[in-house]
């Protein structure tokens, strides 16, 4: 990282730390933010979980993403917009190691270089990624979906010995309640509205514990009452893990955004809070209309 972006970092964790220490309360999760660095951790001494740099990507001559550089602290929700072929989903395959740039840096905290793992390392290095359309075990209960999704020995000995011990039976309660799925922990995954279906997917990566969580156009199909309780849930998830959240619903954008992105033509064309963005011409002219 340059020296600009290191002191910007600083900047920017000592407000997370103040954040914490004004609303953390004795082991709360988001608590670890203010924390100096400890061995074995993920390195967030700048104020960065996720960094790019001048990141290049084309794809037979054509440049989906180009001179890609912006940050995102820990802690934050960070929302993604802009026009299709902006170079918004290319982003998250390069983050989560799916595609391959041609040139640039890509960072997780300060130092690990997330061009040197494959796509399951990066999984388990704390990022999970959620797509447009859910993926969940039909044919399961919810209950069994989450449990399925646990960070545990998959190995078929121990698959078939495993037992559910008190801390996984909380966390699981914990997610569940999270997710507003509590009363329809027996349900058949398949029985679930596509609103269910998209809060069971973002639990089961939950129960994987990630630091970082990229969810794609995830209130897209969403009944408005739907997309109420899924704006209330990432606000819940804020400070807790860090998200990038790529949409296009405006109005779900204004309930939960801070900082906006727009990305055009594979670089960041403005970035602030939304009044800002949309106030910006050439946002108007590129994506929003007049």
């Amino acid at each position: 990282m340059t020296p600009d972006l290191f002191e910007q970092g600083s900047e920017r964790l000592a407000t997370h730390q103040a954040r914490a220490m004004n609303n953390v309360g004795s082991g709360d999760r988001s608590a670890g933010y203010g924390r100096v660095h400890e061995p074995g951790s993920l390195d967030l001494t700048h104020g960065r979980i996720l960094y790019l740099e001048d990141v290049h990507v084309s794809f037979d001559g054509f440049k989906a993403i180009n001179g890609l550089s912006f940050d995102i602290a820990p802690g934050e929700l960070r929302c993604i917009i802009g026009p299709n072929g902006a170079g918004k989903t290319t982003m998250m395959d390069i983050i989560t190691g799916k595609t391959k740039p041609d040139s640039g840096q890509v960072f997780f905290g300060s130092t690990i270089d997330l061009l040197r793992h494959n796509e399951p390392e990066i999984a388990q290095l704390g990022i999970g990624r959620k797509f447009q359309k859910p993926t969940v075990f039909e044919q399961l209960s919810v209950f069994e979906n989450l449990e399925l999704a646990l960070k545990t020995n998959k190995g078929v000995a121990a698959s078939m010995c495993f037992k559910l011990n008190g801390t996984q039976r909380d966390r699981l309660s914990e997610v569940l309640h999270t997710i507003h799925l509590a009363d329809s922990v027996t349900r058949q995954a398949g029985n679930l509205s596509h609103g269910q279906k998209q809060w069971l997917e973002i639990g089961m990566l939950l129960m994987q514990d990630p630091k970082l969580l990229l969810l794609d156009e995830p209130v897209a199909g969403m009944t408005d009452y739907e997309t109420e309780r899924t704006a209330e849930l990432f606000l819940t998830l804020k400070g807790k893990h860090s998200l990038m959240v790529v949409e296009h619903d405006i109005s779900f954008i204004h309930t939960i955004s801070d900082i906006v992105t727009v990305l055009c033509d594979g670089s960041v064309l403005a970035q602030g809070t939304l009044a800002q963005v949309q106030a910006d011409e050439r946002v108007i002219e590129v994506y929003l209309g007049r």
